[in-house]
């Protein structure tokens, strides 16, 4: 029972949540926390609850009361903070259009009642949506390239690197049946045509309502024109009733004698929703004889025009008429507020205007009492806004007194203040950037088109650049870097602008972009008269098709990769850092002739690579190594197509009718390329990266150093030289640690973390696997991507033992990459291979197919059959007491696969595989312990399980103790329980009861 455990009222309302089949995503939109803090929830009730996963979290959620209708999401939907008159008929009609359309847009002109008329719809249609009704105000984005970014944040979504903002969305909406609500989209209909195109051409259960002062001209919309309200003569009263109860409000009730009266005013406002607002905002002060005489005035008015234009007219006149009736200090307040996109303070108001702030108050409150602003409480203080028509009119004012190029100027100078204090982050400092954001963003808008403002536009367009990616807006950093660029005044600026771009599109996982900008880089520092740095440019160019190449789209030629290094080469002269760049590359291009058989560039971009940051060892040369006996991947004999139940035998790579694997001779082969498939380029290349070290150390620039120890690891991997491999990814974190926080840095890191995390698992250091694991998995780059943050902690968990762990981390790692659109990115392979082991301990059998069907999904991976998967199968077939099987399945010989088995896996291999052969009765298992002894010697994993190896295979029971405490102080939980049920007796039963505590399954003995 629920109520037997302790939740809290928050993990009880996401628990619900839950329940109702949402995301993560959705759920933190929901309840207006981050998705960070709904996977804590998550993790902290599949641990209070003890269930292994996401669907049996949701079974334990609160079932409905009975007789209740089916659950849906309740809409996210602003309250409305008036009562919605009338508009039966119309409502009626948008309904209606709404059930048969993909898109509808409401519209009319401002202060007609677009949006209320929407709220009013959406709110009533929600129960035809299971997936939800999401709104999204539009009002204060002024770029059109980032109405997705708006679309994302209402939805609770991150941007995710290797996708944009659209790309995002639509990967969250693909499969959902949901209502999107996009309101006031006329400012940026260009870029919202462009985002519904992509959004409805994709999800094909998505509906949008949207509501603009045009169509936004996109294919699949049908344009509801939306009238004024209904007047006496017109057969309704809905104008009367508006103006009726608005005027209640304000405290003086209007006699229904007076109907005919009323009437007539908002006959000659048109029944325009806003200017009878406006009106009864005044019947308490004036009453209805001098609202009467108030419209009586002349009135500036717009002239010609369509139907729409002149029903405009009558919002004009209600706001002229409101206007005139302002003390000529709140006219001037009015309209110089005018310049904020987002709600504003009393103290931004008077820096802004450059009035006394205790004036500034006084005349803020008499404008909302006139209801021209709006009040509402925030952390910051009473904040106001002005409504879109009245702020849109105030800018009009502004223009007509002269003012708009003084205060915009103002504004801007204020935000640019703003941006330099956001620069020190602090515990508020996102709240602090979310409230000013949009301001800044429509300064930069302005004064990039002021030819004299350049310069300042140019410094706010760097410092929002900055300030997007702390704040993990990644795509928008890239776009204020390249406009930063755009605006610089001086070539020099622009190259550093454009190399800040580069390294954001690094971060984005954008090769292309990557490319293209260090390119652009180059060429603006030969512009400005510095060689060397387009020198550098280049060679970083270069060096980031070998390291990234499965971060391209269209990897470019390798003539133009080598032509790039050649002018780099000419280009750095004598200068140090430049020659540095270019050793490195040089490097690079060396190491990937060893990796792809001299075919550059990298063959990571035609091959199941590993993520993108993995070392070059994982890709297989173009002709792979001769040996006898090529390993067959492991078939279902029923299903050639599908891929084996890791249960069940595997296609030995014997020949027929041999009883035995291939001579053990060819098992302790090194686990490198033969020197004349090489061609010798492995140890050039070791020779040309260690150089390249060396001389980017003397630059004492820590990321440049960090790229050449990058290219030396992959070198070392690639040699099978583990050891000193996993010691160059110490020395890169030791460096990047201390370098300052910068995104070149991030990169770095991010790439740098993994690296040390594999390193680690190569040489059986668990604990430090973990912690490099866990530092990736923690970043807030990666907290939109987590099926890419915990991918190696998941890996590192499951080797460990650590169950509960792996089970919560699971969640994480399927509800993001479902929420990205289920990828099909190979290096994903090695965690769901880990997660379904762990299941398959457990003997949750359901759970097990569903994530080897996700493994599935990913396509066939050569690295999972040769490399990992044998690995995890193994580890289950021994738990399952089937060694001869996972003997079988380990059949290839180590120097057959090397290409799969050197690096991260080729100690767990040999080793894993000498206790399959032990307990398997294998009659060459004496040698099998006696050579894997000397390859495995200093990993306390491997050795530790050569060690148990020998020790059963000789029968002692005191050396095989010993190997349980070592087991326990590497931090292998699972195989220290396991050596204790290996050896008998009460160690036995000691042993079973870990395994139990783990959550594991009982093992079975060996037969």
């Amino acid at each position: 029972m629920l109520a037997a455990v302790d939740i809290s009222p928050r993990e009880a309302e996401v628990l619900k949540l839950v329940g109702a089949h949402l995301s993560n995503a959705e759920i933190g939109a929901r309840l207006c926390i981050s998705v960070r803090t709904v996977e804590s929830h998550v993790s902290s009730l599949l641990r209070k609850l003890d269930v292994p996963d996401r669907r049996a979290l949701a079974q334990r959620a609160p079932e409905p009361a009975a007789g209740a209708a089916p659950s849906h999401p309740a809409p996210v939907l602003p309250s409305l903070l008036t009562s919605f008159i009338g508009r039966a008929s119309e409502r009626a009609e948008l309904a209606e259009m709404l059930r048969t359309h993909r898109q509808v847009t409401a519209a009319g002109p401002g202060g007609v009642g677009k949006t209320r008329l929407a709220l009013a719809v959406a709110a009533e249609a929600a129960g035809d949506y299971p997936d939800g009704v999401w709104f999204v105000d539009l009002v204060p984005v002024t770029d059109p390239g980032m109405a997705a970014t708006a679309v994302a944040g209402a939805l609770g979504l991150g941007e995710q690197p290797g996708r944009d903002m659209t790309e995002s969305v639509v990967a969250a909406l693909a499969d959902r049946h949901a209502l999107l609500v996009l309101d006031n989209c006329e400012q940026v209909a260009d870029g919202v045509a462009l985002f519904l195109e992509r959004l409805l051409a994709a999800c094909p259960r998505v509906t949008v309502l949207a509501t603009s002062r045009a169509r936004l001209m996109v294919p699949f919309e049908r344009v509801y024109a939306v009238p004024p309200l209904s007047l006496p003569a017109d057969g309704g009263s809905d104008a009367v009733t508006l103006f009726m109860e608005r005027a209640a409000a304000v405290g003086r009730p209007v006699d229904p004698a007076l109907r005919d009266q009323i009437a007539a005013i908002c006959e000659r406002l048109d029944g325009m929703a806003l200017a009878i607002e406006l009106a009864a905002a005044r019947y308490s002060t004036l009453g209805l004889d001098g609202i009467t005489a108030a419209l009586s005035h002349p009135l500036r008015m717009l002239t010609g025009g369509s139907r729409a234009d002149q029903r405009h007219r009558s919002v004009r006149a209600a706001l002229d008429w409101s206007h005139a009736l302002l003390e000529p200090a709140d006219q001037a307040l009015l309209r110089r507020v005018s310049v904020f996109a987002a709600p504003f303070t009393a103290a931004a108001a008077a820096e802004v205007t450059g009035d006394d702030e205790g004036l500034v108050i006084d005349g803020l409150a008499r404008l909302a009492e006139q209801s021209l602003l709006v009040v509402s409480a925030s952390p910051a203080g009473t904040e106001y806004r002005a409504l879109e028509t009245i702020r849109q009119y105030g800018t009009e004012r502004l223009t007509e007194a002269g003012e708009l190029a003084d205060l915009r100027s103002r504004h801007l100078r204020w935000c640019l203040r703003r941006a330099a204090a956001l620069a020190v982050v602090g515990e508020d400092w996102r709240p602090r950037f979310d409230q000013v954001a949009d301001d800044l963003r429509a300064a930069l808008a302005w004064a990039a088109d002021q030819p004299e403002r350049r310069g300042e536009a140019y410094e706010l367009a760097r410092s929002l650049a900055e300030l997007t990616f702390t704040r993990n807006l990644i795509g928008e950093s890239q776009r204020r870097h390249e406009q930063a660029a755009a605006l610089a005044e001086n070539p020099g600026s622009a190259a550093l602008s454009l190399r800040h771009a580069a390294v954001v599109a690094g971060c984005r996982m954008r090769g292309d972009d990557l490319f293209r900008l260090r390119r652009a880089a180059a060429d603006a520092a030969r512009t400005a008269g510095d060689p060397a740095g387009a020198a550098t440019d280049l060679a970083i160019a270069a060096t980031a098709t070998f390291r990234f190449a499965t971060t391209f789209v269209q990897l470019p030629a390798p003539a133009e990769v080598l032509a790039l290094i050649d002018e780099a080469r000419t280009l750095a002269g004598t200068d140090p850092a430049a020659q540095a760049a270019v050793a490195t590359a040089g490097a690079g291009w060396t190491l990937d002739a060893a990796v792809t058989g001299g075919q550059q560039p990298s063959a990571a971009a035609r091959t199941p690579n590993p993520e993108p940051n993995t070392p070059a060892p994982q890709n297989p040369p173009a002709s792979p190594p001769k040996a006898p006996n090529a390993p067959i991947p492991p078939t279902n004999s029923a299903d050639p197509a599908r891929p084996a139940d890791p249960t069940e035998p595997a296609e030995s790579a014997q020949p027929a009718g041999s009883a035995e694997p291939v001579p053990f001779a060819q098992f302790a082969q090194p686990a490198q390329p033969a020197p004349e498939e090489a061609d010798g380029s492995v140890p050039e290349t070791i020779v040309r990266a260690e150089r390249a070290v060396e001389l980017t150390h003397r630059t004492r620039d820590p990321l440049a150093e960090s790229t050449a120890l990058d290219v030396l690891t992959g070198a070392l991997s690639w040699a099978g030289d583990t050891y000193a491999a996993a010691a160059t990814t110490q020395r890169r974190i030791t460096l990047l640690t201390s370098a300052p926080e910068t995104p070149a840095a991030t990169h770095e890191l991010i790439e740098a973390l993994g690296e040390a995390a594999e390193a680690s698992l190569g040489t059986g250091d668990l604990p430090a696997a973990r912690r490099w694991a866990r530092r990736l998995a923690e970043h807030p780059l990666l907290a939109e991507v987590g099926h890419r943050a915990t991918n190696w902690l998941l890996v590192t968990d499951a080797l460990a033992g650590n169950v509960d762990e792996v089970l919560a981390n699971s969640v994480r790692f399927l509800d993001a990459w479902q929420r990205a659109g289920s990828p099909a990115q190979s290096y994903l392979g090695r965690a769901v291979a880990a997660v379904a082991m762990v299941h398959g301990l457990r003997d949750d059998h359901d759970a097990q197919r569903e994530w080897q069907g996700v493994l599935e999904r990913l396509g066939p991976l050569p690295a999972h059959t040769y490399g990992y998967g044998p690995i995890f199968d193994a580890i289950l077939l021994l738990h399952r007491g089937r060694p001869a099987e996972a003997l079988e399945r380990m059949a290839p010989e180590p120097a057959q696969v090397w290409k799969w088995v050197t690096w991260i896996w080729h100690h767990w291999y040999v080793a894993l595989r000498t206790e399959a052969a032990v307990l398997a009765g294998s009659p060459a298992a004496r040698d099998y312990v006696t050579e894997t002894r000397k390859i495995v010697a200093g990993n306390p994993v491997a050795g530790a399980i050569v060690d148990r190896a020998a020790a059963l295979l000789d029968g002692d029971q005191q050396s095989l103790l010993a190997t349980a405490a070592a087991f326990e102080t590497a931090g292998c939980r699972y195989q220290s329980a396991r050596t204790l049920v290996l050896a008998g007796t009460d160690h036995a039963e000691q042993g079973a009861a870990i395994l139990t505590n783990l959550g594991l399954a009982p093992m079975a003995p060996p037969r």
